[in-house]
């Protein structure tokens, strides 16, 4: 046998190639697989979508094709005061329904035969997948309602303002997971940094000072998470759920004996202000989501850029992934792995604690029992559907924003829809998104697992 060290493989990244005997090529007899059993880990891991896509495209059928509503429904991009006009868009409901279960009838078709040649759907067939099928079900809705007429600009602007908690969850899990330390504990993050920057902001009168102290609330819940997985090696799921309910009751419990004691002075944080960039703001469409923003929805688009950056770009961002994915490997390399874990845990909280401030902030300017109402779970479900990567999870919290936004506007224009399946849409959107559009989704090799230096 040669004393050399074999090449390492193409999926590997430089610096783990010859490190551990992970790294290593496996003998020839173990390597290959016979086209049989090859053909039926495809066949496994490749028949999921088509599945999914089939069932939604026979509900389209059923919804948006036989059951099209016979009139015209209007979307409007412009509002008073833009910029310049934009005409409307207007769709016939039977026409549209028919078009969109004519393409996702193609496009189940060819997931159909991608699936059988042992190959994955595309990306852009997805996308044009759940865009059709998205407008199909909004001209289905709309077209029902006692008013087909809809604000686009508003549908939009109100679903990014819904997401950007989600987002900031989204990316403090993100630097925890990977790290390698699963962060379950979302919720309870974005919950204790709703509640600190309502006290302090109520204390202080200054909403600088209460998004602050969501920073530092969140913190120290991460704090929490990360010496009882990183330093004690407890499971981290089950820390996170405890941290979870340990939040909930906390903050629940100061919240009826502290803050409605006295609401003028616990519980009446200001306002963070809003800018709107002069003239960008008055574009149509664009202009209301992307220039004028609060503070923390700017934050946001800054945040999602800047862990991108830093994650892909730098050289911590390398000794994170390393971490994530090899541990032993980059702790023969000189990185001290649970230090980095534990600042990455650290920061990770902090960064949610910013989605935290957005309740009680920007959105009702006041603290209320469990306010956060599962959105730490969402933005894990985002976390994943995103693939732990920034830009994915900025889509996918974007997606479940505009599912919770959905729901708001089509209650307000009086839809046959019963409320209860309005009000499940975002969660029902969330498992269809999780558990079949995502397809195969592989998180750090290392995620979970506790390192001890041997």
């Amino acid at each position: 046998m040669s004393s050399q060290h074999p090449e390492p493989r193409p999926e590997q990244a430089p610096w783990d190639s010859g490190v551990t005997a992970a790294t290593t090529l496996p003998p020839p007899a173990e390597a290959e697989l016979s086209t049989t059993a090859a053909n039926e880990v495809v066949g496994v891991t490749s028949w999921r979508t088509p599945v999914v896509l089939g069932l939604l495209s026979l509900v389209a059928l059923l919804l948006f094709g036989l059951n099209a509503p016979d009139n015209t429904v209007s979307f409007r991009v412009s509002e008073a005061g833009d910029l310049f006009r934009v005409p409307d868009l207007v769709v016939h409901g039977v026409l549209w329904g028919w078009v969109t279960v004519a393409v996702l009838a193609g496009l189940t078709v060819l997931a159909v035969l991608r699936a059988r040649a042992g190959a994955h759907l595309p990306r852009w067939a997805v996308l044009v997948f759940g865009f059709f099928f998205v407008s199909g079900f909004l001209v289905w809705v709309v077209g029902s309602a006692r008013s087909p007429d809809v604000s686009l600009s508003g549908l939009l602007a109100g679903s990014v303002a819904l997401a950007i908690p989600l987002i900031f969850g989204s990316l403090g899990g993100l630097l925890c997971e990977r790290s390698g330390v699963i962060n379950i504990a979302i919720e309870g993050q974005l919950l204790f940094g709703a509640f600190s920057a309502a006290v302090a902001g109520s204390l202080s009168g200054s909403a600088w000072v209460g998004l602050l102290a969501a920073v530092l609330g969140a913190g120290l819940v991460s704090l929490v998470l990360a010496v009882f997985s990183i330093t004690y090696r407890v499971n981290q799921v089950i820390v996170g759920v405890v941290l979870n309910v340990l939040v909930s009751g906390l903050t629940g419990f100061l919240f009826a004996t502290v803050l409605e004691s006295d609401p003028g002075v616990f519980n009446s944080p200001p306002r963070l202000p809003r800018f709107a960039v002069p003239v960008l703001s008055e574009i149509p469409l664009i202009g209301p989501i992307v220039f004028d923003q609060s503070v923390i929805g700017y934050l946001m688009y800054a945040a999602v850029a800047l862990v991108w950056f830093a994650l892909y770009r730098t050289r911590w961002g390398l000794r994170t992934r390393s971490v994530g994915e090899h541990p032993k490997a980059a702790d023969t390399l000189g990185v001290k792995v649970n230090a980095l874990r534990f600042r990455n845990v650290l920061l990770g909280g902090m960064v949610a604690g910013l989605g935290g401030a957005f309740y009680t902030l920007v959105s009702v300017s006041a603290f209320t029992r469990d306010m956060t109402s599962g959105a730490g779970y969402i933005a894990l479900a985002a976390l994943i559907f995103g693939r732990w990567n920034p830009v994915g999870a900025l889509l996918a919290s974007l997606l479940f924003g505009f599912a919770s936004n959905l729901q708001s506007i089509l209650s307000f224009l009086g839809t046959p829809v019963p409320s209860q399946f309005l009000a499940m849409l975002p969660y029902v959107v969330t498992i269809l998104a999780v558990a079949g559009l995502v397809g195969v989704s592989r998180g750090p090799a290392a995620i979970g697992k506790p390192y001890t230096k041997e």
